[in-house]
């Protein structure tokens, strides 16, 4: 009889799960369950516009899976043959295998069309996701301390999306992609001594070349993805070491965040709106047709048309370009130096560098190096609202300049009066803009201090014993008086005294004048409405009550 004593026998717990071993092994090689305990119970804030960072990540994610099967099937070669597919009315038409592979992706791979579709409309919804996400960071002041880096990471996001969307749309090799490369060809031309030496290295050759198409697969479906991935982990990986920012409230301050726990109330809301972002995106993909390539044919330089823009985002460079007037100038040498496309080259990654340095200047003008975790209203920053909508608003002139064949088409106007409107629209609707928004945004800071001192207007009619008629107002809760007066109101800045505590004139440089005379537009009694202070108010309810 064997002496070997027998293992104990299981406890009531039972033989451990098998996903339990799993993880327990890879707590001892990763260090899960301390990350997890860490993080899985952070909190996030619950407010509608915090989606659009969601939609950004979404749309993103499902660029990747449909990009990786249309890689499958798309050949990027500019080598010629003659097209027999199943598509007949392309049946004996020389173009190039990029083409032709684009044929059957939409015509013979199975689910080929809806994914290509999917792939074109998901990438649109990024970059439009990616700009609104931007505009709610930037005008409710989500970019200051200690954030800066983090909107740089976004900016350069936003950026890379773009160029993406440049190469992955030039691919096809179709008459509106082409026509876009020839556009792009003719831009790097433009730029001096050097421009004709980058055109020879980007295409390999005169124009078409044999390596555009390949060098662009390369770039869009390796470099660019692969970069963007990175800033996208970098990015939410600030956003969970910063925090996320919440609105001002009872409870809501700069050392805490309001919110709800990723782990299970967040991630449960998070994949549900990921399955919903996708439905969305694929019905509108089943049902609206892009860039049917198939009806405009292959690229040929004698077949460009009137209709020929480029996807939105790209539109108000083409705006740049078509507002700027052909002038050139020859210079000794017999170099020529067309201002037609290198004033728009200049302005256009000026338009784009404004956005990127904005937090650093904003940060110089107020010299706060304080943190911030509470986003302001729109209206609590009126010059900062202003400058957002002044840009926004030379941004929409561009797109009308880079429309302005069909604008004229569709609405029977006359081009050249369409392209002077834009030119002069460009210097003028943004200041006229920026105005108007500075004064509704002081305007809506004197209806809320109304509410406060006030209160709400309800629409009845009172008549007193005396005659005088009256307006009922209902007093607001003190949650939402305390939501109305928890914003800050920077004092604006001053010089100083003129000379120091011994009688010595004090220096003071040109560029300090300049920052304390921004910072009076930002913050001077022209740029914000005082708030009521708790003495106005109790004046005010003691004295004869709300009406």
């Amino acid at each position: 009889m064997s002496t070997a004593t027998k293992s104990p026998t299981p406890t009531k717990r039972g033989k451990a799960p098998a996903g339990e071993k799993v993880a327990d092994w890879a707590d001892g090689r990763l260090g899960i369950y301390s990350l997890a305990k860490a993080n899985m119970r952070k909190i996030f804030p619950d407010h509608w516009s915090f989606l659009l960072g969601e939609i950004c990540l979404y749309a993103f994610i499902i660029v990747i899976l449909t990009g990786v099967y249309l890689t499958l099937f798309f050949v990027p070669s500019m080598g010629e043959i003659e097209y027999d597919g199943s598509y007949v009315p392309m049946q004996g038409v020389v173009m190039t295998e990029a083409y032709a592979s684009t044929l059957d992706i939409s015509f013979d791979v199975r689910g080929g069309l809806l994914v290509r579709q999917i792939h074109h409309w998901s990438a649109l919804i990024f970059v439009v996701a990616i700009m609104f996400h931007m505009m709610r960071v930037f005008f409710n002041g989500s970019f200051r301390k200690p954030r800066e880096v983090n909107w740089l990471f976004g900016w350069t996001l936003f950026l890379l999306a773009v160029f993406t969307g440049l190469t992955g749309y030039s691919l096809p090799d179709d008459l509106l992609s082409g026509t876009g490369v020839r556009f792009a060809e003719g831009a790097i031309l433009a730029v001096p001594v050097v421009g004709t030496y980058l055109q020879m290295f980007l295409f390999g050759g005169e124009f078409p070349g044999h390596a555009i198409i390949p060098r662009f697969f390369v770039i869009h479906v390796l470099l660019l993805p692969g970069i963007m991935l990175g800033l996208v982990v970098a990015h939410l990986i600030l956003v969970i070491y910063h925090k996320h920012t919440h609105y001002a409230g009872p409870g809501r301050t700069n050392d805490n965040v309001v919110g709800m726990p990723f782990l299970p109330v967040y991630m449960a809301k998070a994949g549900g709106f990921f399955f919903l972002v996708f439905g969305v995106i694929a019905a509108i993909a089943a049902t609206v047709t892009i860039n049917p390539v198939w009806v405009l044919g292959p690229y040929r330089p004698d077949q460009v048309s009137t209709n020929a823009q480029p996807d939105w985002y790209l539109g108000f460079s083409e705006g740049l370009v078509r507002m700027m007037p052909g002038w050139e100038w020859v210079i000794p040498g017999g170099y020529t130096l067309n201002f037609g496309l290198l004033v728009p080259l200049a302005v256009f990654p000026l338009m784009l560098v404004l956005i990127a340095v904005y937090p650093f200047f904003e940060a110089w003008v107020t010299k706060d190096n304080r943190e911030h975790h509470i986003a302001q209203r729109p209206r609590n920053a009126p010059t900062r609202t202003g400058l957002g909508v002044a840009w926004l608003t030379a941004y929409f002139v561009t797109l009308v300049a880079g429309g302005n064949d069909v604008w004229a088409v569709n609405f029977n106007l006359s081009i050249n009066a369409i392209t002077w409107f834009c030119r002069i629209g460009f210097f003028v609707l943004p200041v006229l803009t920026f105005l108007a928004t500075r004064r509704i945004c002081l305007g809506l800071q004197r209806r809320d201090r109304e509410k406060v001192l006030h209160g709400r207007e309800t629409g009845i009619i009172k008549r007193l014993p005396h005659g005088e008629f009256i307006e009922v107002h209902e007093p607001l809760s003190a949650e939402e008086r305390y939501t109305l007066t928890a914003h800050e109101q920077a004092k604006p800045a001053e010089l100083g005294p003129a000379t120091d505590e011994n009688g010595v004139r004090r220096k003071v440089s040109p560029l300090e004048r300049l920052r304390v005379r921004i910072n009076r537009g930002y913050f001077g009694e022209n740029a914000q409405i005082a708030k009521p202070t708790a003495e106005e108010y109790k004046a005010i309810t003691s004295g004869h009550g709300h009406h």
